[in-house]
């Protein structure tokens, strides 16, 4: 159905995910294996029965090991598709977890509520087979994300929020790497200069970064010039490919086309052009 995305115990393939964002709020479940995520500028080494919310615009990534289990599901909305009907619930603020929590794990005790947040996943993800109508699929879908949303609330409002463990030296290191490169992605950035801001050696910052989340330094300076592309064509729909281009940290027009269409498939015309259309019905 439009507007929801929903997969539940997916594994593997996670080598082929690439640095994202995206407009729609994420409720990702993890349930098996050996994955640490990178979310904005926090790495987190993950447990089963993790929750990871994440409000989308966030630059996020897994990074799993070379031949390792990875089974996790994820339920992707928009957020202005469930609003009327929360609005007619008197239960708008169920949304608040996301602008109040931003991205952020949640790690419980309560096996239960897990339990329950996982089947209602697997419902989810079973309605699309089912012999209704889009009409009835639509209302079903609803109806179950309510109940997700209530559960995710109230482990959101428990203590075990916001996961504060104390961090590896490497994972710090990691962090710093990635605060400073999205507070200067629209700069001229080079290794070197990374480096030597944060008085580190060249290759400790290479290495540490690839190690801990994946990326390499420069692959992480264009996926987050990417989700700045990304945000001012949807958001700021004056703006020229130009001025996105010098303010996304673009040496060029051309250089940002290109790249645009290498990583998302279409021009960033088109991608404009199909995002206002979705916000626009």
């Amino acid at each position: 159905m439009k507007n929801f995305k929903v997969n539940y115990r997916l594994e593997g393939e996670a080598g082929k995910i690439k640095a994202h964002s995206h407009i729609e709020y994420e409720i990702y479940l993890f349930h098996k294996g050996t994955c640490r995520y990178l979310i904005h500028n926090q790495i987190y080494d993950l447990q089963p029965g993790d929750i990871l919310l994440m409000d989308g615009l966030a630059l996020h990534k897994p990074n799993v090991p070379i031949n390792s289990e990875y089974i996790r599901s994820h339920v992707h909305f928009a957020p202005h598709s469930i609003e009327t009907l929360l609005s007619s619930l008197n239960a708008s603020s169920l949304l608040d977890v996301f602008h109040k929590l931003g991205h952020c794990l949640i790690r419980t005790t309560n096996k239960q509520e897990v339990n329950k947040l996982a089947g209602l996943i697997k419902q989810m993800s079973e309605i699309n087979h089912e012999p209704m109508s889009k009409q009835e699929q639509e209302w079903e879908l609803k109806a179950l994300l309510v109940q997700v949303l209530i559960i995710v609330n109230r482990l959101g409002n428990t203590s075990s929020i916001k996961v504060i463990s104390k961090k590896l030296d490497k994972t710090w290191q990691a962090e710093r790497i990635a605060t400073y490169i999205q507070q200067h992605f629209h700069e001229k950035l080079s290794i070197d200069k990374i480096a030597t801001q944060l008085n580190l050696s060249k290759s400790y910052v290479s290495h540490v970064f690839k190690e801990m989340t994946g990326f390499t330094v420069m692959e992480y300076v264009m996926a987050c010039r990417l989700k700045q592309v990304q945000y001012l064509l949807e958001v700021e729909e004056r703006k020229t490919l130009q001025q996105i281009a010098d303010e996304s940290g673009f040496e060029s027009v051309s250089h940002l086309s290109r790249f645009f269409k290498k990583q998302m498939g279409i021009t960033a015309k088109t991608y404009r052009m199909e995002r206002l259309k979705i916000f626009k019905e």
